[in-house]
């Protein structure tokens, strides 16, 4: 489901008003103030090699790259070809990626899903991992993809990777937009063990007490947008909480120029005031390094 019908059909079933367009006056509306991530940070094959560590790089969007010592993988790549104006540069394009051991895709709606970025990465990409049901999209391109039940397990060379549950059937809710009744299982969360630490990508998803009880992960990529189909900013802020010294890597924020659809809004400046330890919060820029690192966990 491309976001701009999801807009559309959020205006048409909410009002119009629900995303701050006016409705009778003759004056432009003043534009909203968006949070903008922070000047991207270019990558190239040199990301891709041999190494000694776990480097996490944000690629805008929800999306990211992940080399954890010689195994690559991105998590809901968005690299070209999105439906609304965006706001960043994206830090690689994908005729430049070299190789990659895997895509692994969250859910179906193409901020997350973008079939452009997918198939121009399919050269070079070993296998893409999703549910069941984005797999069976990702045939219908010619990917070598796989779909996996929640909470079923898959390797990526040494890379360990559960699938975790989410709540993101929305498409249900809104009658008319889509003639497929909508699954739970069919979108997801990825635990990601590495020799270097965990990585939680929770995906989107409202918030349910599953999320608030999770072994302690190493890094979050971690989603704050004030939307109901989200974890709203409220469960966002329980969520950090409920890891108090994980490093939150934050996503689904800045990209997009879209400043009256909160899904794309997040304020890493808000969020800052309302968490515990905010110091862990990383305003990545696209394409910046972030090397993962085990915390110290009691016992």
């Amino acid at each position: 489901m491309k976001i701009q019908s999801i807009i559309i059909g959020m205006a048409l079933f909410g009002g119009l008003t629900s995303l701050g367009y006016a409705q009778t006056t003759t004056k432009p509306a003043e534009k909203k103030y968006q949070a903008r991530a922070p000047k991207t940070r270019p990558f190239g094959a040199e990301a891709f090699g041999p190494s000694e560590q776990t480097t996490i790089r944000w690629l805008g969007f929800a999306g990211f790259f992940v080399n954890s010592r010689g195994t690559t993988f991105m998590v809901d790549p968005v690299l070209e070809g999105f439906d609304m104006p965006v706001l960043i540069d994206f830090p690689i394009a994908p005729k430049a990626v070299p190789r990659l051991d895997a895509v692994l895709v969250t859910h179906a709606d193409n901020d997350h899903f973008s079939v452009p970025t997918n198939e121009d990465l399919k050269r070079v990409t070993k296998a893409y991992h999703s549910t069941i049901y984005v797999d069976s999209l990702m045939q219908n391109l010619g990917l070598p993809a796989f779909g996996h039940n929640i909470g079923e397990g898959f390797t990526v060379g040494p890379v360990k990777v559960t699938l975790t549950p989410a709540d993101h059937a929305y498409q249900n809710a809104y009658p008319g937009m889509s003639k497929r009744r909508f699954k739970n299982e069919d979108a997801c969360g990825f635990w990601i063990q590495t020799a270097d630490g965990t990585i939680w990508a929770p995906g989107d998803s409202r918030l349910t007490p599953g999320h608030l009880t999770m072994p302690t992960p190493d890094a979050i990529f971690f989603d704050f947008s004030d939307s109901e189909w989200h974890f709203t900013f409220e469960g966002a802020v329980k969520v950090a909480n409920a890891y108090p010294n994980t490093p939150l890597l934050l996503c689904h924020w800045g990209s997009v120029d879209a400043p009256e659809f909160s899904p794309f809004n997040g304020d890493p400046a808000r969020l800052a005031k309302a968490i515990v330890n905010p110091e862990r919060i990383r305003v990545l820029a696209p394409g910046e390094p972030f090397r993962l690192n085990p915390l110290r966990k009691s016992k």
